[in-house]
C-alpha cells in the first residue's frame, strides 16, 4: 500500500513557524517514503475559521515548496460522515448528554472535594458525570426544551468494549525502528464528541477523516501526543484503522510557550512581507 500523509490546518488565523515545521516534516516524510501528500482544512469551527485564511493556507505552504493532492478536502463540506460515525457510537450505548456548563462544571468541582481534582492532559478538569445517571426520559426531555449539552463519550464503557490499547510511534526517519505505545485514555475521562451548536469535535473529525482519506502515517506536533490516546479508542469503537504516528517537537517562544494563533505569533505571511525567504524559514526552524 503506497504510505499517505496529510496536513490538516484549521482556518482560524495565519499560519506561524510552527506550521511550517509540521508541514515540512510532514512532506519530506511524504517523498521519503514515496507517498501522497494530502492537505485537508479543518473548519468545523464556523465562528472562527474565515475564507481569507483559508486563501492563505494555500499560497503560504506553495511559497514554502509544498505540493499537495486536489481536491483539498474540507470538513465542513463532510459533516454527514461524522454524523455517521456518532450514530454507530450512540447505538452501542456509549454516548450520552451532558448539560452542564463549564463554569457549573468548576463549581460542582469545588463544592463536592476537598481533594486536588483530576485533570486531563491538556490541563482541564474531568467531567465529574453529573448527567451520566439521567434517564433516557430526561434527557429527551431537556434537550427538547431546548437546553445546551455536550455528548460526551462514556470511556469506561468504551474501554470495556475496547480493552487496552496501544499505537506505533515512528521517529524521524520512517525506515527505521518503531516504538509500540500504550495508550492511556482514561486520564481524558468522558471526552466532548459533539455539542448542541456542532455536530463534531476535533477527536471525532480527525479520525473519521485519516481512515476515509486512507491516511497511513499521521505527522503532527508533541502538544497533540496524548491525544493519540482518545484516537485509539475512537479507532476501535469504530472499526478504522489506526495510522502510524509521529509527534515531532514544537517551536518554542521566548517564554517557553508553543507558538499560537491565538497569541498572534508571527505569521509567515508577515515573515514574507518582511523579505524573508523560504530558505531562512528552514534555517528559522532548525531544518537547514
Amino acid at each position: 500500500m503506497q504510505p499517505v500523509l496529510r496536513f490538516a490546518p484549521s482556518p482560524n488565523g495565519y499560519l506561524h513557524l510552527g506550521h511550517a515545521l509540521s508541514a515540512l516534516i510532514d512532506f519530506e516524510m511524504a517523498q521519503s517514503l514515496g507517498g501522497r501528500y494530502l492537505l485537508r482544512i479543518e473548519d468545523i469551527d464556523a465562528t472562527r475559521c474565515r475564507p481569507e485564511f483559508e486563501q492563505a493556507i494555500y499560497e503560504d505552504l506553495a511559497w514554502l515548496g509544498i505540493r499537495w493532492e486536489e481536491p483539498v478536502r474540507r470538513q465542513s463540506d463532510n459533516l454527514d460522515a461524522y454524523a455517521q460515525a456518532l450514530g454507530k457510537l450512540e447505538a452501542q450505548g456509549l454516548v450520552y448528554p451532558g448539560f452542564e456548563s463549564r463554569a457549573e462544571i468548576a463549581r460542582h468541582i469545588a463544592q463536592h472535594t476537598g481533594a486536588p481534582w483530576p485533570h486531563d492532559p491538556d490541563g482541564s478538569p474531568l467531567y465529574p458525570g453529573m448527567s451520566k445517571q439521567l434517564s433516557p426520559d430526561e434527557r429527551a426531555s431537556r434537550i427538547a426544551a431546548g437546553e445546551p449539552y455536550a455528548l460526551r463519550l462514556d470511556m469506561s464503557g468504551a474501554l470495556n468494549r475496547t480493552g487496552a490499547l496501544t499505537w506505533v510511534e515512528i521517529g524521524t526517519d520512517p525506515h527505521q525502528e518503531h516504538d509500540t505505545l500504550m495508550a492511556q485514555p482514561e486520564k481524558w475521562g468522558d471526552v466532548v464528541l459533539a455539542r448542541k451548536d456542532t455536530s463534531t469535535s476535533y477527536h471525532l473529525s480527525v479520525v473519521v477523516d485519516d481512515a476515509l482519506q486512507g491516511v497511513t502515517h499521521v505527522v503532527r506536533g508533541q502538544d497533540l501526543y496524548q491525544a493519540t490516546s482518545v484516537h485509539r479508542v475512537l479507532q476501535a469503537l469504530l472499526g478504522l484503522p489506526p495510522p502510524l504516528y509521529h509527534h515531532h517537537r514544537l517551536i518554542l517562544d521566548a517564554e517557553g510557550h508553543k507558538l499560537s494563533k491565538s497569541t498572534r505569533a508571527t505569521a509567515l505571511r508577515e515573515l514574507r512581507r518582511q523579505g524573508r525567504t523560504p530558505a531562512d524559514i528552514r534555517r528559522m526552524i532548525g531544518l537547514a
